[in-house]
């Protein structure tokens, strides 16, 4: 009850800072003791994770919040410092407006596919991936799925530019995309060329065999 009390005064005090507005969750970092939309965000998403465990969110970041950040950075093996900055984002898979990846994937949605294809003029999945991570990252991938899937760090859950695996015919990682946040994914299909697709769909969960960042 003390904490809540606190939290609600100091909700009464900054009520009036007009630092105090919206924006997308990721475009800045979050302290404790800040109150602020997106505080509430971050708990909804460290909650969706299994690291928020209090019963209602709020726009305060007090300690449940802090505690909750260090817990899921301790458990990502990044720095564990209670602050929401970059590095935590990234691994809350929170597509933050200047990743490069994710924008150098869309620029090319709508590219045909083309089998072997590793050019704008046409991409399959593995080209795609090759071409987008040396323009935004200067990052040299392996040329065929199989191989992306021998390299690479294995996560438990993809975060912002890290790699999804899938096996569509049941003989291993035979297809692949680029995770860009809010459980979607980008890659080049068969039928579609170079699209948006939802990781949580029937089709893809079904097939998905997980995910490594690069």
């Amino acid at each position: 009850m003390k904490k809540l009390a606190a939290g609600l005064a100091i909700a009464g005090v900054v009520a009036f800072n007009p630092a105090v507005g919206h924006a997308a969750l990721g475009d800045q970092t979050l302290k404790p003791e800040m109150q602020h939309s997106d505080v509430q965000e971050l708990q909804e998403t460290l909650q969706n994770k299994g690291f928020y465990n209090q019963s209602k969110t709020t726009d305060y970041y007090g300690n449940y919040t802090t505690d909750s950040v260090k817990k899921f950075q301790k458990a990502k093996g990044i720095t564990v410092d209670g602050i929401a900055g970059d590095e935590t984002f990234k691994a809350l898979g929170v597509q933050q407006k200047d990743s490069s990846i994710v924008k150098t994937a869309k620029k090319y949605e709508g590219t045909p596919y083309k089998w072997g294809g590793e050019s704008p003029d046409g991409f399959d999945c593995s080209g795609y991936l090759n071409y987008i991570f040396e323009e935004a990252e200067n990052t040299d991938l392996a040329r065929t799925v199989d191989g992306m899937y021998a390299e690479g760090t294995k996560v438990s859950s993809p975060s912002v530019g890290d790699i999804v695996f899938f096996d569509l015919e049941g003989d291993g990682p035979s297809h692949a995309g680029v995770y860009i946040g809010n459980d979607q994914f980008m890659h080049a299909s068969s039928s579609k060329g170079v699209t948006t697709s939802e990781l949580g769909s029937s089709y893809w969960s079904e097939h998905y065999i997980g995910a490594k960042s690069y």
